[in-house]
């Protein structure tokens, strides 16, 4: 596909961060698009920027929670209403947030939400979009997964939820190279692993998985985690931890070295050169590399701190 021109694409996640971007750079090629995501101000204020920079596309909005199969029915359904159309040419799994680290420590309830947006969103979405796709002239699906899709891990940190995920993501990502080839060879696949890049994905968390102010007793195991990974918290009060948390928590999107439009182009530019595989961000480039080179000490806590040194030293020289 070399280029997005009066194409109809399908965002999810579209409220923030790369989805918006995605939207944004789309619609500026002449591409029409629908976008959902389940945070209503996120999605007007993403449809407000879209629709004022580029009033000559279609933009329409929707609110969707992906992980739930009868809102993407009718989410299916507005789009080919509201777009007057029956085939769809890109849709982009992209809607995702985190919660559920540990399989031992967290809840039920939030490991099995975080799986079900980042994994049963793109198999639910997929299964209500493909077929339009499949019915296109040209078209393309693009899945993302992460660093995590590879790596199961944040440096010793537990991330079971989120990790299961993205395997489930890349893995069916790869298996649609052979069925598109042989049922629709005129539709690709993309799977996007991006490193940190600059969302709101923790705030969003947050805001979907309803985590009030946790109890001393949680915040005491967490300190504790803190400190079995050499964090110096040992004489900090269990307020000052929730400050910390916080505090990491508000910075992910200003401390990643990639902003969301510097990766949505990435991505963009990956479906337009047809790459099945496209890595985001220095960091995701290297740690790709260094897992592939040592798959046995990937889960060595010595592993990260090399890792996380060398690819400092990556962005540094940029």
């Amino acid at each position: 596909m070399e280029n997005f021109k009066d194409k109809i694409a399908v965002v999810t996640g579209g409220g923030t961060g790369m989805g918006r971007e995605l939207v944004r750079q789309l619609a500026k090629e002449g591409c029409h698009v629908a976008m959902c995501d389940v945070i209503k101000e996120n999605l007007e204020e993403s449809f407000s920027l879209t629709s004022k920079e580029f009033p000559d596309v279609r933009i329409t909005t929707h609110i969707c929670d992906v992980s739930v199969e009868e809102d993407v029915i009718r989410f299916k359904n507005e789009v080919l209403e509201q777009h007057e159309t029956e085939t769809i040419n890109l849709l982009f799994n992209n809607a995702g947030i985190g919660g559920g680290g540990s399989f031992i420590e967290s809840s039920r309830e939030e490991w099995e939400k975080c799986f079900a947006v980042c994994w049963y969103g793109v198999y639910y979405c997929s299964r209500e979009f493909v077929p339009f796709i499949v019915a296109s002239d040209e078209g393309h699906v693009i899945n993302t997964s992460s660093v995590n899709g590879f790596w199961a891990s944040l440096g010793g940190t537990p991330h079971t939820a989120y990790s299961a995920a993205k395997f489930a993501v890349k893995g069916f990502s790869e298996s649609l190279i052979d069925d598109f080839r042989m049922n629709a060879p005129h539709v690709g696949v993309s799977v996007v692993m991006p490193g940190h890049i600059g969302t709101s994905i923790a705030i969003n968390t947050g805001k979907l998985l309803n985590s009030g102010p946790r109890s001393d007793e949680e915040m005491e195991k967490v300190k504790q985690n803190m400190i079995k990974l050499g964090a110096p918290v040992h004489n900090q009060s269990l307020d000052q931890i929730r400050d910390l948390i916080k505090e990491r928590t508000e910075s992910f999107k200003e401390s990643a070295p990639m902003t969301a439009a510097e990766a949505a182009t990435v991505i963009l530019d990956g479906v337009k050169n047809n790459k099945w595989r496209i890595l985001v961000g220095e960091d995701a480039k290297a740690l790709d590399k260094w897992v592939r080179e040592s798959p046995e000490e990937a889960y060595n806590i010595s592993f990260d701190g090399q890792s996380r040194s060398e690819v400092d030293d990556t962005s540094e020289n940029l």
